[in-house]
């Protein structure tokens, strides 16, 4: 199987899902606590062109098994 840049995203975007998925099933538990507490990462960029005008959100949240999970998909697409 050819590898590309399109693969790349998409298995480290499924793995960073998994990894947060996982990390909201394990939230109940107490002693887990420090695999799901998220650090919220943001960025806001915004320009007026005069001609167009554009404000972006993107707002991101890791936790150290989302981080797991994005290396996990890392590691998965090197098997590929």
């Amino acid at each position: 199987m050819k590898k590309n840049t399109l693969t790349f995203i998409l298995m480290l975007l499924l793995g960073l899902v998994a990894g947060t998925l996982i990390g909201q099933l394990l939230s109940p538990y107490a002693g887990l606590s420090f695999l799901t507490k998220s650090v919220e990462l943001t960025w806001q960029p915004k320009a007026d062109l005069l001609v167009i005008r554009y404000d972006l959100n993107l707002q991101i949240r890791l936790n150290l098994i989302s981080i797991v999970g994005l290396a996990a998909g890392f590691w998965l697409y090197r098997k590929l």
